[in-house]
């Protein structure tokens, strides 16, 4: 099988997604464009130089609707011959383009693809296309469907975590993204967004609450528990499914949570003659993909199983893993994720996540491998780990190794 290896990696910052955010203004097919253009520019793609472009959003509607990734292309400077793929696997969609285009590399489909994702959620909100899962009254009674909310307090509560755990971890990475910043680790990748009229309007990560402490969050409300124990009362239906919980500790809120933010990313991936063609150098070969189902009402422990299932597909340990990337989609998601594997917290979101920065649902999977990457380099480790929690019940990992 032939290796497919990451040439490129940029992303957007990520704008606060509500009308006063940096990129409010900013179609999602726009700032997708910009990416591609990025990736076009610093790697001198011309003429039919990939294969296709595979493009995550999650909430497809409206302009964010129809096949954006084709729509991404025509708006691009890339040539007209190079077709376009939507594809929605819920906040995994970004990573899953990446894998999908590096497994048709490997297997022979193409020597290059361009794939990542976008996702604007302060113009497209999230959940405005509906999900049968949620309002298909069938399906969410046969899966005692809960909201994301209530399914990582419920993991807090099956695992033991408690508010003070939650916190920490969500000052920690609070902490470790401003460094980041600081130290300039994020440049490389970076791209800063331009309006229509070429003025630049965000170089940054805007959404960074680099003073947070464990005081200011202990004042913050618990955001599910009316959800869970008033109306329409979700922790019944949680202890439905799980009996022997006696009750739901609600101890997740907007400060140990994932933001809400705009944001897109794009990874250019290869084969070794795609790279002597154009005179690149591959940073890293993807070493192996994963994804699985899990159990839809607690819903966000797919990190747990899909690293267990990639790292046995690869023959590899969590020992040989040097760093690990686990999305910050809710405090407890993490705090799972280190417990389950006994992995030390200093090798896991090094720079900080999606509490700190924001999570652009479509777009987060590939800014993950992207942080990965750069951050394998900047410390000189040869082995990493990406993985996401998904919508649903499911979970999605990616293993890239330095070349």
């Amino acid at each position: 099988m032939t290796d497919a290896f990451i040439y490129d990696a940029v992303r957007s910052p990520r704008g606060k997604g509500r009308p006063d955010g940096s990129l409010h203004e900013v179609t999602a097919l726009a700032l997708s464009a910009q990416m591609l253009d990025a990736l076009g520019a610093r790697n001198g793609l011309t003429g039919h130089a990939v294969e296709d472009v595979i493009w995550g959003n999650v909430t497809q509607v409206g302009e964010q609707g129809g096949c954006l990734a084709r729509s991404a292309v025509l708006a691009s400077g890339l040539d007209e011959s190079i077709p376009g793929l939507s594809i929605n696997r819920f906040c995994a969609s970004g990573m899953e383009a990446v894998n999908l285009a590096a497994n048709q590399v490997r297997a022979g489909a193409g020597r290059a693809y361009i794939a990542g994702g976008v996702e604007m959620m302060g113009r497209v909100a999230m959940g405005s296309d509906g999900a049968a899962i949620a309002v298909d009254p069938g399906l969410a009674m046969k899966t005692y469907f809960v909201p994301q909310g209530i399914s990582a307090d419920i993991i807090a509560t099956e695992y033991g975590f408690s508010r003070d755990d939650a916190d920490a971890l969500a000052v920690e990475s609070q902490r470790r993204a401003a460094i980041a910043w600081k130290e300039g680790r994020f440049d490389r990748s970076v791209i800063t967004i331009r309006d229509i009229n070429g003025l630049p309007i965000l170089a940054t990560d805007e959404y960074m609450r680099p003073g947070t402490d464990m005081q200011a969050l202990g004042a913050l409300k618990p955001a599910f528990k009316e959800m869970g124990e008033g109306m329409p009362g979700f922790d019944k239906v949680a202890m439905l499914k799980y009996p022997h919980l006696e009750r739901i500790n609600h101890i997740h809120h907007a400060g140990n949570s994932s933001g809400i933010v705009d944001g897109a990313a794009a990874i250019l991936i290869g084969d070794a003659e795609f790279g002597r063609a154009h005179g690149l150098k591959p940073r890293a070969r993807i070493r192996a993909t994963a994804k699985i189902g899990t159990d839809p009402t607690i819903m966000l422990t797919g990190p747990v199983p899909v690293t267990q299932k990639i790292l046995a597909e690869a023959g590899l340990t969590v020992g040989d893993i040097d760093l690990f990337e686990v999305n910050e989609a809710f405090a407890a998601v993490v705090l799972r994720f280190q417990q389950a594997f006994g992995v030390n917290p200093a090798r896991v979101n090094v720079n900080g996540g999606s509490i700190a920065m924001g999570h652009p649902l479509g777009a987060t999977g590939a800014i993950i491998i992207g942080t990965l990457l750069d951050e394998m380099e900047r410390s000189d480790k040869a082995l990493g780990l990406a993985t996401l929690c998904i919508a649903s019940g499911m979970g999605a990992a990616t293993i890239i190794e330095r070349v």
